[in-house]
C-alpha cells in the first residue's frame, strides 16, 4: 500500500510517504511568520500548503500515485476515536468550523489530492476532538459551559499504544496517564481503551502551556472581558497563542527558558516551574479519576526532550505510577499506521456524520 501522510501545524507542514509500514520520505516543510501574514485566514493557507507538499513530491521523484492520502483531523464536532472517511459532510463542517487551526487544513487537502488519482481515498484518525469522556467529566459548574475538549488524541493514543506493546500487553487492558508537553498541554486518562477524561489544551482548561493560558480564574477573566482594554479577538490570543509562558517570558521556546534559568533569571525559574507544578496537579487529578490506580505514566510530546522539564515532573508525580518518556510525537507514523489498518480492513473506518 502507497501511503501519503500530510500534518498541517502552526507554522510547519510535515509530509511523509510510506510503502506499507516502511517510510520513504519524511519532510518537515517549514513557513516563516512572514510567508503566513499573506493569509489573512488559516483556511486561505490551502492552495499554499498543497502546491508545497506537490513539489516535494515531484523534487523526491515520487509519483502522484498512492492508495490513501491521510490528513491530520481538524477541529470538527465530536466524534469517537478512531479512522474516518473523508466525506462531504467533514468538508462542509470544516469550511465553517468555529475554531481555528492550522490542522482543519489536513482533510481539505487530503480530499483535494485524492481525488486527483483514481481509486485513492482520503482519510483522517484520532483528530483532536476525539471525544469519549465519562458523563461525570462532561459537567461543570454551569449548565451553560459543558467541558468540550480538544486535545493532542493522536499523539497521546499512539504512545500509549507503544508502550503496551513494548511491553508485551494491550493497550485496551491498560490504565494509563498520558501527558503531551508541547505548545498546549493535555493529560489523558486512559481507562482499558477510551479515554475518559481530558483537558481542552487549546482554549481553555488545565496547565498553562508554552502558548495557553490553561484554566484561568473565572471572575477575574470576566471582569478583563468587561474592561473595553481588548477586542474579543485579542482576548482570544490572550487564551491561546499570547499566553503562557509567551506571556510571561515572550518566547515559547523551553529551552531558551533553561539557558536564562542557567543564567540566574530567578523569574523565568518561577514560571518554568510554576508551568511544571500545574501539570503535575493535572497528573494527580487523572489519577484520581483512575481511583489511584495507573499502570503507567507517558510523558510524551517536545518539551519531554527537556531534562528539566521532566526531572522535576518525575520528582512530583513518580509516587502515583511508573513514569515513562516518550519524547516528541509519533503523528505521521499514527497517521500511516490507522490508514494501512483501514486499508487492509483491520480497523473499522468509521462515517462522519
Amino acid at each position: 500500500m502507497r501511503l501519503l501522510v500530510i500534518n498541517p501545524g502552526s507554522t510547519s507542514t510535515k509530509m511523509a510517504v510510506f510503502r506499507d509500514e516502511q517510510c520513504l520520505l519524511a519532510r518537515t516543510l517549514r513557513h516563516s511568520m512572514e510567508e503566513l501574514t499573506h493569509y489573512p485566514r488559516v483556511i486561505d493557507q490551502f492552495e499554499f500548503r498543497k502546491n508545497l507538499v506537490l513539489h516535494e513530491l515531484e523534487q523526491a521523484g515520487i509519483p502522484l500515485d498512492f492508495d490513501a492520502v491521510v490528513g491530520r483531523g481538524g477541529l470538527l464536532k465530536p466524534v469517537q476515536g478512531g479512522v474516518y472517511e473523508v466525506n462531504d459532510a467533514m468538508l462542509d463542517d470544516i469550511m465553517h468550523a468555529m475554531r481555528t487551526h492550522a490542522c482543519n487544513l489536513g482533510c481539505l487537502i487530503a480530499s483535494e489530492l485524492a481525488q486527483a488519482m483514481p481509486g485513492c481515498r482520503a482519510f483522517i484518525a484520532d483528530p483532536g476532538v476525539v471525544d469519549e469522556l465519562d458523563d461525570v467529566a462532561r459537567i461543570t459548574g454551569s449548565p451553560m459551559m459543558p467541558r468540550i475538549v480538544i486535545w493532542h488524541a493522536l499523539n497521546q493514543r499512539a504512545i500509549a499504544r507503544r508502550h503496551a506493546k513494548e511491553h508485551g500487553q494491550k493497550y485496551e487492558d491498560l490504565d494509563l496517564i498520558v501527558c503531551h508537553l508541547g505548545g498546549g498541554i493535555s493529560v489523558g486518562t486512559h481507562r482499558h481503551g477510551r479515554v475518559v477524561d481530558v483537558n481542552n489544551a487549546l482554549d481553555g482548561d488545565g496547565p498553562f502551556s508554552p502558548e495557553r493560558a490553561g484554566t484561568l480564574p473565572a471572575g477575574q477573566l470576566v471582569d478583563v472581558c468587561f474592561s473595553g482594554q481588548f477586542t474579543q479577538s485579542e482576548l482570544k490570543k490572550r487564551i491561546s497563542g499570547h499566553a503562557g509562558l509567551a506571556a510571561h517570558l515572550g518566547t515559547t521556546d523551553v529551552q531558551a527558558v533553561v539557558r536564562r534559568i542557567e543564567e540566574g533569571d530567578a523569574h523565568a525559574r518561577l514560571v518554568l516551574d510554576a508551568m511544571i507544578y500545574q501539570v503535575a496537579k493535572s497528573i494527580g487529578g487523572a489519577a484520581v479519576a483512575l481511583y489511584g490506580k495507573a499502570d503507567a505514566i507517558l510523558l510524551t510530546g517536545g518539551i519531554a526532550h527537556s531534562d528539566y522539564v521532566v526531572s522535576r515532573l518525575r520528582k512530583r508525580v513518580e509516587f502515583l505510577a511508573p513514569v515513562f518518556v516518550y519524547p516528541g510525537e509519533d503523528e505521521m507514523e499514527a497517521l500511516a499506521m490507522n490508514a494501512l489498518g483501514a486499508l487492509r480492513g483491520e480497523l473499522e473506518i468509521k462515517v462522519y456524520r
